[in-house]
C-alpha cells in the first residue's frame, strides 16, 4: 500500500486536547514575531510557516501552556497530535511533538498510524527525525510485533518513511537489531535523495558507537552500492 492511499486517522473528543489548544493558540498567537518568522520559514526551505517564536521563548510558553494539566490518555494525544498538524504554522507542530516525546509512553502499538500520518503531513526533517528517533522508536520498542510496520516504512515510496524506519532504532544501541538495520541500509542504498542517504549514513554511525566492527564490516562488503555521503557518515564513528 502506498503512502497517499492510507486515510488520515479520525480525530477523538478530548476535553483535555480543547484547553491544551485554546491556551496554546492564544499563548503562542500573542507573541508571534512577524520579523523573525520569515527568515524562520526560509532556513527550513518553506516546509511550513512559522510564527517566529525562537526555541527558548516557544519552550517557556509551553511550560505556561502545560502547566497544572493532567496527563494524557492516548487518546487525549491523538486529538493534541492531529489537531496541532491542522495548524499551519510550524511552531504548533513542534508543540506537539516536544508534548508526545514527554508522553509516548501511554500510547499503545495502535498510535502508530498517527505518527505516521503526521510524518508524511507537511515533513521535514526538524519534525521526522524527532518523530522516528522518539515516538517510533519506543512504540516499536515496546512493540516488537510493529518491526513488520518498519519493514514496510523501509520499502515505501514516501523518503520520510524511508528515512523513519531508517533512524527508528537510534537510540537503542545493544538493543538493536543490527540484521534488520544492515538490511534497511542495503535496501536503499542506491536510493537518489539525500535524506535518505543521510539517513543512512547517520545510522550506521550511530550503531557504530556500539559495534564498529560490524559497522566496517558492512561498509566494506557494500561500498559499492552505498553512497560516498553513507559510507563517510558511516565510519565516522568506526574508524
Amino acid at each position: 500500500m502506498r503512502s497517499n492511499d492510507v486515510r488520515p486517522p479520525e480525530i477523538p473528543p478530548s476535553a483535555l486536547a480543547d484547553t491544551l489548544l485554546d491556551r496554546l493558540t492564544s499563548t503562542y498567537g500573542a507573541a508571534a514575531d512577524p520579523r523573525q518568522a520569515r527568515p524562520m520559514a526560509a532556513y527550513m526551505k518553506d516546509a511550513a510557516p512559522f510564527l517566529g517564536l525562537r526555541t527558548p521563548l516557544r519552550r517557556e510558553l509551553s511550560q505556561a501552556v502545560t502547566g497544572r494539566t493532567p496527563k494524557p490518555a492516548e487518546a487525549d494525544l491523538t486529538a493534541l497530535v492531529l489537531r496541532c498538524w491542522e495548524l499551519p504554522e510550524r511552531e504548533y507542530h513542534y508543540f506537539a511533538v516536544d508534548y508526545l516525546r514527554r508522553h509516548v509512553t501511554v500510547c499503545s502499538s495502535g498510535f502508530l498510524p498517527v505518527v505516521r500520518h503526521v510524518i508524511v503531513t507537511v515533513p521535514w526533517w526538524d519534525t521526522v527525525d524527532l518523530l522516528a528517533v522518539h515516538a517510533v522508536g519506543p512504540l516499536v520498542a515496546a512493540d516488537p510485533g510493529l518491526t513488520a510496520v518498519m519493514d514496510e516504512w523501509s520499502r515505501d515510496e514516501d523518503l520520510w518513511l524511508v528515512r523513519s524506519a531508517l533512524l527508528h532504532q537510534l537510540r537503542y544501541k545493544s538493543a538493536t537489531d543490527s540484521e534488520r538495520l544492515f538490511a534497511y541500509c542495503r535496501r536503499q542504498s542506491g536510493h537518489p535523495d539525500f535524506f535518505v542517504r543521510k539517513a543512512i549514513g547517520w545510522a550506521l554511525r550511530e550503531y557504530a558507537k556500539t559495534d564498529a566492527e560490524a559497522v566496517r564490516a558492512f561498509v566494506a562488503a557494500h561500498r559499492d552500492a552505498l553512497s560516498p555521503l553513507s559510507v563517510r557518515e558511516a565510519l565516522k564513528n568506526a574508524r
